[in-house]
């Protein structure tokens, strides 16, 4: 016979109980910080058994990781959307990151890229959710430097990487109350290192 832990997970089929899992983790993780969030935290806030979540994940790190691998794939599919939509137009498709990013740095709550967020509460270089985020900020590098190349801007890998920081900066400066500030600041900066590529090529 299965034992039951309770009403709060009768008759939840087991991807059911991960994603509710995930779920609140990844709802403590982002709000809290990863080391003020423990394990039994989690468990209360999901309604689950401690022995479900290690059944499902194994340790705090795996779920911790599995937080930043559920935020990753998420920007990302946001991102691809962007980019289907103006894939003939490099030009409105980096302006359509800029609106999306405004949307993002003014929303209620907002705390900041959670892979930067992560990344500075783990030291460990071997963390999994630090190699999570490194890929992430590797390939926001990247999908830049192809934004640029299409558009024609000389050194396109240069370009890209400052486009990443800019990204990045107001991503970490927004949560300290100036999201408004961040999302105008952001475009001018952006705009700014265009013009600065027109005027080189003159």
């Amino acid at each position: 016979m299965t034992k039951r832990h309770g009403p709060a997970v009768r008759d939840t089929k087991p991807s059911e109980l991960h994603d509710r899992i995930l779920a609140t983790a990844s709802k403590l993780f982002y709000r809290n910080g990863v080391h003020s969030v423990g394990v039994d935290l989690v468990v209360a806030e999901s309604g689950v058994a401690k022995t479900s979540l290690y059944r499902h994940f194994g340790s705090k790190d795996a779920l911790v990781a599995a937080f930043l691998q559920s935020e990753d794939a998420d920007f990302w599919r946001q991102w691809d959307a962007i980019a289907e939509r103006h894939s003939n137009d490099p030009p409105a498709e980096l302006d359509a990151y800029l609106d999306w990013m405004d949307v993002r740095l003014r929303r209620t709550g907002y705390r900041g890229c959670p892979q930067l967020n992560v990344v500075a509460e783990l030291t460990d270089p071997k963390h999994p959710a630090r190699k999570i985020a490194t890929r992430h900020k590797e390939r926001m590098r990247e999908r830049f430097r192809e934004l640029a190349k299409r558009m024609g801007l000389d050194k396109p890998k240069q370009i890209g990487a400052q486009l990443a920081l800019v990204f990045d900066g107001a991503f970490m400066s927004a949560p300290l109350g100036a999201g408004v500030e961040m999302a105008d600041t952001l475009r001018r900066t952006v705009a700014a290192l265009l013009e600065s590529q027109r005027l080189r090529k003159r």
